[in-house]
Order: C-alpha cells, then structure tokens, then sequence
C-alpha cells in the first residue's frame, strides 16, 4: 500500500504541473493577477508531493520491499543501509524521479528568490517549468513508473547493485551532476520567459545570472566529481576518458561557460542578445541530450541506464518538442534582439564573442565525435570508433586559444581598448608566464617536457594577468584594502574561477606528462621501484565485508630509503552476484599520487597489479574546486537581488567614457 502512496502524490503532482504549466502562462499574457500569482502555490504543491514520492520510494529500499521492481533489481537484503538508500538513483526509474524532484526544487528556489522581479516575467518562468515537469511526470507514468510491482509472486531477495556503484563517489555524484543539469532548465526558462514577454533588455540577463552561475557551479563539481569517482574506483589511473555518456556534461558545461560570459556582456553592454538567448536554448538542450543518451539504450556503460526503445523515443520526443518549440519562438522574435550598442575591433566585447565562440565550437566537436558512431550505426549497422587521438588533437589547440583569450578579456574595456595599451599591460606578463613555465617543472620534477612546458606557461599567463588587472582595479585608490572593498563579488567570482583555471591547466599538463606506471607480477617480500618510490609487498590476506569477501594486500611504500608508510588494494567478490571488483589503494597528496591497482593471483601467493606515480593530479579537482567557488561568489552579488531599470544610453556612454579617462594612458 506505501508504494501506491508514493504514485498517488506523483500523479497529484503531475496535475498540479498541468496548472502551473497553464495558469500562470495565461494569466500573464491576459494580465490576470489571480491566475498570475497560482504560481508560486502550485510550485510549492509539486514539491511538497514529489519530496512524498522520493521519500516513498526510499523507504522501500530502506525496508527491502522486493515486491518494488526497482528495488529488486537495483538493491539486495545484504546491501549496507547507505547504499540500499542510495541505490534509489542507481536505475532508470528512481534516477529520473530524482532528476524530476531536483527540477521542483529549483522551481521552489525560483519562486522564493525572486520577490524582486515582476510577477508577469516570474508566472511565465514558472510556468515554463512545470511545463518541463508535466512532460517528465507523464514520461515516469507512462513509460518509466518507479512503484511498478512485481506480481504475483515477488522475489525473496534482490539482484544487487551494480559493484562498481558501490561507493561513496556513487552516493555525491549523480545528484550533484543532476542539480547542475537541472538547473540550466531555469536558465531556459528565464530566456522562454524573455522571448514571451518580448522583454529582451538587461533586466532578463541580470535576474539570469545568478542562476546561470549557480548551476554552472554545482556542475562544476559534478563533473570533477565524476572524474574522481572514475580515477580511483575503475582502476586504470586516468581521470577523463571522453566517455560517449560523460561527454555530455561537459558539452553543457561548455556551453553555460559561454553562457555566462554572454548573459555578462547582455547585462553590461545591452549586445549579443540573441547569441545569449540561443545559449541558453543549446545549454538546456546539452542536459536533455545526456539524459537521452543515457537512457535510449544506444550505449551498454556503467554510467547508462538499461532501457528499451520507448524510453528513448519518449525522451527524443520531449527534446525535440521543448527544444524545437524554443528555436521557434527565438525565430520568431529574432527581430526584436537588436544590439544597441556598438564596439570596436579591440575591445571586451570582442573578446568575450571570441571566448563564446571557441567554448562552442569545442562542444559542437565533443557533440560530433560522441554522437557520430552512434549515428553511423544506426545507418550502415556497422561499428566505428572515435576514442582519445581525435577528441585530444580538437580540443587541446581550441581550449590553448581560449586560455590567451580569456587572460586578455578582463585587461580590455568595453566598447574599444586601444592596442598599445593592451601591449604595455600584458608583455611583461607573457615574458613572466614563458619564465615561470621553462623553470617550474624543472624545479619540481627535475624533468622537461614541451608540452608540459605550455600547460603552466599558459596557467601563468592567466595568474599574472588576473594579477594585473586587480592592481590596475586598485592603483587610483587612496588605500589597497579600500580599493579591494570598492570591487565586486562578481569581480572576485571572475577572478577565483580563472585561477581554477590555471590550477586544473596545471594539474592536467604536469600529470598527462609526468605520470609513471609498471605492471608486475610480485611474489611477497618483492619489491618494485618506480622513479624514486619502492613498492614492497608484504603478502596478502582474507577479509570480509558486509556483503563481499575479499583478499587484501599489503605494501610498504618507501622514498629514498624512508617509509611512507602502507597501502592495501583488494580484489573482492560480491556475494550476492559473485562479481569480482578490485578496489585501488592510493596514498592521496598534494604533489602526487600513489596508487597501486592488484590483478589477479598466480601461484606462491604471487600477484599481478599496477603501480603508479600520478604527480599534480589532485591539481586537477582542486582548480574545479576553485571554479566553483569563483561561480557561487559571482552568484551571490547584491546587484542581482535589486529591480533596477534598464540603463540609457546616455547613462551607459558616460560610464564608459569615465572608465576609458582613469583606467588608460593619456596616449591610448
């Protein structure tokens, strides 16, 4: 009966969605209050109901309700309670139901936070919200019901989760890489809302950008996330495989970074319109194309859902009804999104259009190598592969060009910088970057590598010239902790997030270069030795857990004769299934990484496995880590909390020409 309850709030919620995704829309183009102001009620009714289902669903795994078909298939009596709990978003079923929970939270979120904004404009994004969970409801319910029972007969117990998603990575990463998927769903919204409402000024772009750098944040870290998860849990010591279900997140990821820098520009400039509105079409569309392939059976991964056509069908369907009916729109009042304002050949908005234009063209070639064998399948039934060499060979010369970019943005000025200002203010900055870049790895690992070389001399160029510019922030003020307190937290957000930048840049090129593994077959008492670390193993032991028996090895791990102490990687066997999983040791610092993977056992007690020496590869996460930090800084400025009117062009013209007299040389 408790799972019925569970659908019951689901189909109220599906009929609260159908008014929200009416009502409000109606009543703002009929200037209707009452039906205006259902709104915020009925976005807090779907969320009371869909917090009932989740909750529903999870207390059936909580209890081993096998007569679930979910449960069955995704939980086991022997499971420990945290991931009985968690194994709710390990199917099909109760991932889209968390996907669509997550959605009424920010709808909830939208509606609290945005008192400011006219109720007509905050009607139309609501309902354009619950437009998106009337078509994910009806998808669950008709398609993809997660309280489905089994009858008659239910099993006594359950197949298991999947051995590979029994971790603690697998509890933090889906839901955040969902909530920063969902969330450019409110982007979306806004700009539907915009094109509406005809209102295509600052305004939108300024209640926008919160949003947008909110969810760019939170998938910020779902990503990196992911790429943690798949270093440490899957064994082979990388931390990006451009996986075809990967992939997606961070085409989206992409495109919400041009996002916004374009919804900036948009709100400071009143230009690029219509380049802001279509990214925020493409960056919804990025999410819905990850859940589709995901769940339309095209690919057999451990990160995709099982799933038969009609899944895939449904979901194509909502894609290209939600995105087909946007570009529609956005053609239609295309005309209406002229720029108001011009600018120079050398200026930010120049450089901001170039950023926006390199971040897509990389996603449109992540877009092209994920999705061309899927399409070359399906026309000539044969397989082709597209791995590593080609994603590499298009993505690192464009990302190269987007670091001299992005250095160069912030130093320019809107409207027009001259060019022998930009010279005087950046060539000591690219002399220090090739400085720092030729010594650094040498110092640090006593090796030399051109290509390790460019990493860090671009991830200088970015430092020195983020550097420069707050000095040039400051260099007019009477005190620097007075002019510090004269800059923006958006300003700061801009800042901490391009130094993740050049701490992921730095990571990504010192370990691709710098890393070392060796494949051994090691009796106990042997000893391996990679650069200046000794691996000695001890031997190995039986051990078990709560659902899986294992042998644990034991390795002493030395530098130069002095111990560092010990590691122990287990080859398990899950005992409901009898799968085997190998579980890595890493000894985690901040300047490298030691990580040990067993393989299988030979005769005398001998095993084969893998060491590895992974120097900077922490740098990696960290610079996520500081990104998102930069995003929800630049999410929290006061500015984007007032109503405030659109500025003239007046207003704009003298702000610009005060910034041009005291930042610029009298020669420029």
């Amino acid at each position: 009966m408790i799972p019925e309850l569970g659908q019951f709030s689901l189909i109220l919620a599906f009929c609260l969605s159908i008014l929200l995704g009416t009502l409000p829309i109606i009543g703002a183009a009929r200037s209707n209050m009452v039906w205006m102001n259902l709104a915020r009620p009925l976005a807090a009714g779907i969320f009371v109901f869909l917090s009932i289902s989740i909750g529903i669903l999870a207390y059936t795994f909580a209890t081993d309700d096998f007569s679930v078909q979910i449960v069955a298939a995704q939980s086991n009596s022997l499971l420990p309670m945290h991931y009985k709990l968690t194994a709710l978003w390990g199917g099909h079923e109760g991932s889209f139901l968390l996907w669509t929970f997550m959605l009424s939270g920010w709808m909830l979120a939208v509606s609290v936070f945005s008192k400011s904004m006219p109720i007509e404009f905050v009607a139309r994004v609501l309902g354009v919200l619950g437009l998106l969970c009337v078509a994910y409801i009806l998808f669950m319910l008709a398609t993809s019901n997660p309280f489905m029972r089994i009858v008659p007969l239910p099993p006594g117990d359950g197949s298991d989760l999947n051995t590979a998603l029994q971790d603690f990575g697998f509890i933090v990463h889906p839901p955040t890489l969902y909530m920063g998927y969902v969330g450019f769903s409110v982007v979306f919204a806004f700009a539907i809302a915009a094109l509406l409402s005809g209102r295509l000024d600052a305004a939108w772009a300024r209640w926008s950008r919160p949003w947008a750098n909110i969810s760019w944040a939170i998938l910020t870290i779902g990503i990196a996330l992911g790429s943690w998860w798949a270093y440490y849990e899957l064994g082979w010591g990388g931390w990006w495989a451009w996986d075809p279900v990967e992939n997606p997140p961070l085409i989206t990821w992409l495109l919400g970074t041009a996002l916004i820098h374009s919804l900036a520009v948009t709100e400071k400039r009143g230009v690029f319109k219509s380049w802001t509105v279509l990214l925020a079409i493409l960056a919804f569309s990025g999410s819905l194309l990850g859940t589709f392939i995901t769940r339309s059976g095209l690919l057999t991964s451990v990160h995709a859902f099982a799933s038969d056509p009609t899944r895939g069908v449904f979901i194509l369907a909502i894609l290209v009804i939600a995105v087909g009916g946007a570009l529609l729109l956005y053609a239609i009042r295309a005309p209406q999104m002229k720029s108001e304002f011009g600018f120079g050949l050398v200026s930010r908005e120049i450089f901001l259009l170039a950023n926006n234009v390199l971040l897509v063209v990389s996603a449109a070639s992540i877009f092209l190598g994920t999705m061309f064998p899927m399409i070359y399948q399906a026309l000539t039934d044969d397989l082709i592969s597209i791995g590593p060499p080609y994603f590499n060979a298009i993505f690192g010369p464009l990302m190269v060009l987007l670091i001299l970019v992005l250095a160069v943005g912030p130093m320019s000025r809107w409207k027009r910088t001259s060019t022998s200002y930009l010279v005087q203010q950046l060539a000591k900055v690219a002399a220090a970057s090739i400085a720092i870049g030729v010594v650094l790895p040498l110092l640090v690992l006593f090796e030399i590598s051109f290509a390790a070389i460019i990493c860090v001399v671009l991830a200088s160029w970015i430092v020195l010239s983020m550097a420069k510019d707050l000095r040039n922030k400051i260099a007019n003020k009477e005190t620097v902790s007075k002019g510090l307190r004269t800059l923006s937290l958006s300003y700061y957000g801009m800042q901490i997030a391009h130094i993740g930048v050049a701490v992921m840049l730095i990571g990504v090129g010192l370990t691709s270069y710098f890393s070392a593994e060796r494949s051994v077959l090691l009796a106990p008492g042997a000893t391996v030795t990679l650069g200046s670390y000794a691996f000695r193993f001890d031997g190995s032991e039986a051990t078990q857990g709560p659902n899986y028996i294992a042998d644990q090895a034991t390795f002493s791990i030395s530098k130069d004769g002095n111990s560092l102490g010990e590691l122990y990687p287990e080859r398990r066997i899950y005992l409901a299934t009898g799968t085997p999983s190998t579980e890595m040791a890493i000894d985690a610092g901040f300047l490298r990484d030691l990580f040990i993977t067993l393989g299988e056992e030979k005769e005398d007690g001998a095993w084969t496995m893998t060491v590895y020496v992974k120097p900077f590869v922490r740098w990696i996460w960290l610079g996520a880590i500081f990104m998102a930090t930069g995003g929800t800084l630049a999410a929290t400025d006061k500015r984007y909390r007032r109503l405030r009117q659109r500025k003239s062009a007046r207003d704009i013209a003298a702000k610009e020409k005060i910034e041009s007299d005291s930042l610029q040389p009298a020669s420029s």
